[in-house]
This record gives C-alpha cells, sequence and structure tokens, in this order.
C-alpha cells in the first residue's frame, strides 16, 4: 500500500480588480502535478504513465451553492454505479463507470471554480485543493471559502421612456439585493432585446454595464441602456428547399407576409408550425437582420422534406390492456397542400384471460377480456378559414371496455375545428355523433335507471345515438413532450348532448386539468397535476318509448378513478362508487359463513347482506360519478443517462349523484416507481399503497316471488337451509333497501398495486 500523499493548491482574488496567480499559488499547483506524475513514476520509466482512478471528489465550506452544481462545473469525475438499477452488480465491482485522473485538467479545476464563484457575484472566493493518493487511486477534495458576495445595490434602466411595451420590466432575474450575478446580467439583456424585438424593434441592442466602488468594494451599481431602434417591417421571404410542398403552402404555414409588422416571436412560432407538417425533416425560419434598411428584414426560409408516406407497427404491455398491437399508415401530403391523411388500425387486451393474474390484474374477466379493437381513418386539412385554422374529419368503428362496467361497440364520425389562439395555445370545437351499443350492464343500468325488468334493459341495449359538441382549451409550455421537467400544461372543455344535437341522451359536462414540471435542483425534478370533472342530466324522455328517466348520465360520460395514470393505489377505475352483486342462493345460505336472509326478507328488499362484507361471494361492479377530484404529486430523480426513480402521492376521489363532496372521502395512496427512458417514452413500473378504499355499496340481486302452483315447475323453487322453499328467482334484478361496507383490504399484499405501462403518469 503506497502511504498517503497529501498536496494542496490555493488560488485567490483579490477585492475590487483581478489578480495574477501569485508565486505560492503556483508552487502548490506544481505540488499537485507532482503528485499525481508519482503516482505514475513506475510507467513512466516504461514510458507509457498508468491510469489514476478517481474514487471521489468532495467539496468543504460550499454554503450557497450546492455540491451538484460545483461538481458540474469542474472536469474531474468520480469512479460510480451508472444507475441504481446497477447497485447490485456494482457492490461485486462490475458496471462501474470508471473515472481516471486527468493530468493536465485537474489543476485546471480549481481555477474553475473561481471563476464559477466570480461570475455568481463571489469575487473573494478562495478555492484549495488537496489529493490523497492511496494503492487503489486518487481522492479529490475541494475546500472552498466563499466570502462576502458583491451586491446589486442599485438597479437602473435607461431609454424605456419612449417605449410602450407592457410587461417590458417585469419578471427580469435580477433585483437589487441579490448578488453581482453575471450570468443573470446576461439574461435580462437577453429577455430585454427579446421583448423589444417582438414589438417591431428588429434591431433592438441592451447595453449593460456594472460599477463596484473603490470605497465600497461589497456593493454594485448596475446599469442597462436600451437601444431601440426603428420599427421594422417582413421584406422579402425566400423560400428554399421544397419539392413536393409548394411554396403557397409554406407560406400559409409560417403565417405572416411581406409588409407585416415584424415580431420575433412570430418567427419562432413559425417554424414550430413547419414541423407540424410532419413531411419535413427540417425547418428553419432565418431573419436577415444585416440587411441594408433597417426598417426591412428579409427571411429565409429552408426547408428539407422527409418521406411522404410512412407505415409504422408496434407492439406494447400494460397491467390494464395486457398485451397490444398497432399499425398506421400516414400520407403526409395528401393531395397536396400539406394535406395528411392516416389509417389506423389497435387490437388490445391480446392474452388477457391467460395472463390476468400475473401480468394483466386489471385487465377485466370473461367477456370484458376479450379483445378490444379499433379500426379509423382521420383527414386533416391544415388550413381552413384562416391560417391559424385546422379542420379534421375522422371515420371510427370500435370496440372498448370498463371492466365490470360495460362493453361498448361504436361507429361514428369525430368532426373538429383547432384555432391557434396564442404561443402553444389551442380552442377546439368538436361534434361527436357516434351509434353506440352497451352490453354486459344489466347491473349498471339497474342501479342508474331503477329499471330492472329484462324488456327494459333489452331496450337499453339497444344501439343509440350520442351526439355531443364540444369546447376544449389546450396551453402547452413544456419543455419536452415525452419527459418534461419544465414548464406548464392547462386544459379546460365543456361538452353538450341533446335532442337538437341528435342525441338520445342529454348531459352537460365540465372538466379542467393542470400539470405543472420544476426542477428542484439539478437532476431533480417535480411534477404536479390536478384534475376535476363535474357532469350533469336532465330528464330525457326519447330513451325509454316516452317513459321518461331523470337524472341518467351515459356510462361513458362518466367518471372513473383509479389506474396507472389516476389514483395508483387502486385497480383501473376501481376508485368511487360502486355497486356489488350476489347470488340469491348465497343471500338464503348466508354463504356457509353466517345465518343467512330469510326468504320472505329477500322479497321485501330487508335482507341485511352486511354478513358478506369483502368476501369473495360479492362481485364489485364500479358505476362511475358525476364529479371527481384527483391531485398528484411526483418527485423524479435522474438515475444515470436512461433511467429515473420515482416517489409519488396521489389524492382523489369520484362521488355520485346525491354524495356530498367531502375532501375528508379522498384517498391518498403513496408509492415508488422506475422509469426506462426510451426512445418512444418512459416505460414505466409503479407500486402504490393504498390506506382504506372502502364505501357502502348497493347490494344487487335477484328478485324472487312465492312458488305458483301450476305455473311453475317443482325442480323452479329455490333451496333454503337444505330443503326447497316455496320461492322461486325471476329474471328480474332487483336492489337491497341496506348498502354494505365494501371495497376494505383483507391482506397486507391487498393494499399494494402494481402498474405497468408506457409514458409518465402525467
Amino acid at each position: 500500500m503506497t502511504a498517503p500523499h497529501l498536496s494542496t493548491a490555493t488560488a485567490r482574488r483579490g477585492r475590487g480588480s483581478t489578480l495574477p496567480i501569485s508565486a505560492a499559488v503556483a508552487r502548490r499547483s506544481a505540488m499537485v502535478a507532482m503528485a499525481v506524475a508519482l503516482c505514475a513514476a513506475p510507467s513512466v520509466v516504461r514510458g507509457q504513465a498508468p491510469a489514476v482512478e478517481v474514487l471521489s471528489v468532495t467539496f468543504e465550506g460550499n454554503e450557497v451553492f450546492p455540491r451538484d452544481s460545483l461538481a458540474r462545473a469542474i472536469y474531474t469525475r468520480p469512479t460510480r454505479c451508472g444507475s441504481l438499477v446497477m447497485a447490485p452488480v456494482c457492490l461485486l465491482g462490475w458496471g462501474k463507470e470508471r473515472q481516471y485522473l486527468a493530468r493536465r485538467e485537474f489543476p485546471r479545476d480549481q481555477l474553475r471554480l473561481q471563476v464559477w464563484y466570480q461570475r455568481r457575484g463571489f469575487r473573494e472566493a478562495v478555492v484549495d485543493t488537496a489529493t490523497v493518493v492511496t494503492g487503489e487511486g486518487v481522492r479529490v477534495h475541494f475546500t472552498i471559502r466563499e466570502g462576502e458576495p458583491v451586491v446589486v445595490s442599485s438597479l437602473s434602466f435607461e431609454g424605456t421612456e419612449e417605449l410602450e411595451i407592457p410587461g417590458l420590466l417585469d419578471d427580469l432575474p435580477m433585483e437589487e439585493g441579490t448578488p453581482l450575478d453575471y450570468l443573470a446580467m446576461a439574461g435580462v439583456t437577453n429577455i430585454l432585446e427579446a421583448r423589444m424585438r417582438d414589438e417591431g424593434y428588429a434591431q433592438a441592442r441592451v447595453l449593460r454595464r456594472s460599477f463596484i466602488p473603490s470605497e465600497e468594494p461589497h456593493r454594485a451599481e448596475v446599469a442597462f441602456t436600451l437601444v431601440p431602434g426603428v420599427r421594422a417591417r417582413y421584406g422579402d421571404i425566400v423560400i428554399e428547399g421544397n419539392q413536393n410542398l409548394s411554396t403557397s403552402t409554406i407560406l400559409r404555414t409560417v403565417q405572416f407576409r411581406t409588409g407585416d409588422p415584424y415580431r420575433q416571436s412570430e418567427i419562432l412560432e413559425a417554424q414550430s408550425r413547419l414541423y407540424g407538417l410532419e413531411l419535413l425533416r427540417r425547418a428553419s425560419v432565418v431573419p436577415d437582420l444585416g440587411a441594408e434598411t433597417d426598417s426591412i428584414v428579409p427571411v429565409t426560409v429552408s426547408v428539407d422534406e422527409g418521406d411522404l408516406r410512412r407505415m409504422r407497427m408496434g407492439v406494447g404491455l400494460t397491467s390494464s390492456e395486457c398485451f397490444d398491437a398497432e399499425w398506421r399508415w400516414v400520407s403526409r401530403n395528401f393531395l397536396g397542400g400539406g394535406r395528411r391523411m392516416e389509417v389506423r388500425g389497435r387490437v388490445a387486451n391480446i392474452l388477457t384471460p391467460q395472463f390476468h393474474d400475473i401480468l394483466c390484474p386489471d385487465g377485466g374477466t370473461d367477456e370484458f377480456a376479450d379483445l378490444h379493437w379499433l379500426a379509423s381513418g382521420d383527414f386533416t386539412q391544415p388550413w381552413i378559414f384562416s391560417t391559424r385554422n385546422t379542420f379534421n374529419a375522422s371515420l371510427f368503428a370500435e370496440r372498448q371496455s370498463i371492466p365490470d362496467v360495460f362493453v361498448r361497440h361504436a361507429r361514428g364520425l369525430n368532426l373538429t375545428i383547432t384555432r391557434s389562439v396564442g404561443p402553444r395555445a389551442v380552442l377546439t370545437l368538436g361534434y361527436r355523433p357516434e351509434l353506440s351499443r352497451l352490453e354486459a350492464a344489466d347491473v349498471l343500468f339497474c342501479t342508474s335507471f331503477l329499471l330492472c325488468r329484462p324488456d327494459d334493459l333489452d331496450a337499453l341495449r339497444e344501439s343509440k345515438w350520442l351526439s355531443p359538441f364540444l369546447l376544449s382549451y389546450v396551453r402547452t409550455e413544456t419543455n419536452d413532450l415525452l419527459n418534461p421537467t419544465s414548464g406548464y400544461t392547462l386544459a379546460a372543455g365543456v361538452e353538450h348532448a341533446g335532442g337538437w344535437t341528435g342525441s338520445d341522451f342529454r348531459y352537460d359536462r365540465v372538466t379542467a386539468e393542470a400539470r405543472r414540471y420544476d426542477v428542484v435542483v439539478p437532476g431533480k425534478a417535480l411534477a404536479m397535476r390536478a384534475r376535476v370533472g363535474w357532469v350533469g342530466s336532465g330528464e330525457f324522455d326519447q330513451l325509454i318509448g316516452g317513459g321518461g328517466s331523470s337524472g341518467f348520465i351515459h356510462p361513458q360520460k362518466r367518471f372513473f378513478a383509479g389506474g396507472a395514470s389516476s389514483v395508483r393505489g387502486f385497480g383501473q377505475n376501481r376508485l368511487g362508487p360502486k355497486v356489488v352483486t350476489v347470488s340469491v342462493q348465497e343471500l338464503l345460505a348466508g354463504g356457509g359463513t353466517a345465518p343467512g336472509c330469510t326468504p320472505e326478507s329477500v322479497v321485501d328488499l330487508s335482507c341485511d347482506a352486511g354478513f358478506l362484507g369483502d368476501t369473495t361471494l360479492v362481485t364489485p361492479h364500479p358505476t362511475g360519478g358525476t364529479r371527481v377530484l384527483e391531485a398528484n404529486l411526483e418527485l423524479r430523480l435522474s438515475l444515470g443517462e436512461r433511467f429515473q426513480g420515482v416517489t409519488f402521492t396521489d389524492v382523489g376521489q369520484v362521488w355520485g349523484r346525491g354524495e356530498d363532496v367531502s375532501l375528508g372521502t379522498l384517498e391518498a395512496t403513496p408509492g415508488v416507481g422506475m422509469r426506462y427512458l426510451s426512445p418512444i417514452g418512459p416505460v414505466r413500473v409503479d407500486l402504490a399503497y393504498r390506506f382504506s378504499g372502502a364505501r357502502e355499496a348497493p347490494v344487487v340481486t335477484t328478485r324472487i316471488r312465492p312458488f305458483a302452483p301450476g305455473v311453475d315447475s317443482e325442480g323452479a323453487r329455490l333451496v333454503f337451509d337444505g330443503r326447497p322453499v316455496d320461492f322461486v328467482a325471476t329474471d328480474t334484478l332487483t336492489v337491497l333497501t341496506d348498502p354494505i361496507l365494501h371495497g376494505a383490504p383483507t391482506t397486507i399484499w391487498s393494499r399494494f398495486r402494481l402498474h405497468l405501462s408506457i409514458g409518465q403518469a402525467f
């Protein structure tokens, strides 16, 4: 074992001015280099210096700035495990990302830290370095004395008198009383120039200066001078590189014309809209700010076209739909003019019955586990009535289900007009008439309509029109589509359906959702989401032969919660109102666990089924609700280039008609998860825990009646206490008077819920 060797180096910046490195500092730096050279001595003799592994890099004395920030400012890196997933392997000495000491770069790291501090206002910061060399490698240590920062004592802006730009000086990254951060000064300059250029001042410039009085070396006077120049207009617009896209199509997409007032934000938006055509691999919109005339700005639009048509296929796995497969064919310049045509087919719930208990616990059983499918054709016209409008028409046919609630067959048409109403903000008006038919919904219809006779249920299963008008608003300000770490998303929508829209169901529905993403510290992002919704309906006579039904809301328009992107402690759609079904035989027999009900109590519906509780003798069926509230908080931690660790807490509840909305009934489910950041989006595994979840649920069973001699056969009698009784079961469902408490976890393992999916939860 080589004896530990210690070397130090110090760099200092004098007050009020920049000083050269002293001879003492140079000697200390030479000692560091000598230490590195000594490590390499045996191999130098052979003509090749060995690699010295960096075992650790530590910092001491950094009170204002965190270690992560300082570590990114230097070149030297320690050996570490590539990701948390590899931790067990790394403990065995495998799978580590080995880092070695760079003899040329290490002495410069102390100067890098020195400059790093000075740029942020700490002109008196002192950085010492130390290395401890062992037989295994070297440990690097930085000792920092930050000192007192230079503080901005005054902040002024000149040249704003004649500029009538709302919010010109709002939310700037520098304020009086903060350290003299030269990066923040550059940020102020960039923001002010961008705001002036967005108001037509194409040649706008901002001059900045700072003054530190020699008698007050810790105070700085900062001033910005705004030089807007003259207002400008767009000059000639030159299109380059287009072959299949016409020049007129590109001009309609960029949305500005020669002679329009110049705005820098329009240049950025135009480039984004060009990429929206999908046909383009690359698009750039470049203003010529060096033109001879300051008031005229020529623009060059360069494009590089991709394939006109594309076909894609893919497969996936989730815990709610098991295996799925999808096929898409897209023409990205259909009939010219940037029009888009897409044909899509999707099949899901593949092998759900076979893997229900292993991979797909939320996939449903029986008819709910059968194949889901979708076939659609979508046509998009980029401009209609205005260059800011997009028209879309879609024909579709599908089979979908909500497990244990309903199976839905639908075919219809979806028409929408989307208008750009601001940067990354759209307003959409749509009409979606569809002819749908529901199956396996006896319990749902019985509890919702209070009509449980077979004739009524058959009428409800007939194909009926659901034809709502929709209006929605979405604004997205995030830095990444698949894995955002900063920004926000706002969405709100209203729907209405009634007789005048051609619908057999009438309802009004309102939803709103907000998402926020922030970087807490480098490598750690906080994601937040909130969702609320309300749906209501009035009496609508057309539903059942003019009989009328008050307050029925179509099942697919109700709110459900629980699942991989909702409250993750619950299975898919399992949070909220539910009913339970039980056979009349179990009610009479008591399920073998308690005395059962008498036939008379089943006839008059006074039977108390509470003795069945959460046993497997009752089957729960979510019915959805009329109001929903969800909130999610998620901390995402980087674990290397491709992995993320996650901790989260989800809160939510769904309330049915007649239930009071109470925050005390919210369910909270914490959990942890892992993400693999694949090219198609994060592959997600989440494990959540729920504390309770029990709530009262109506009990649905089969109605019975007294035995009718001469009408009923002897074999139709019900068996009670091992002997036939004078009662028979009918074909009609009924609801017992008293609900039961259902849904509480029965074991510690039943409190956990595992979700597999692709894409972040929100």
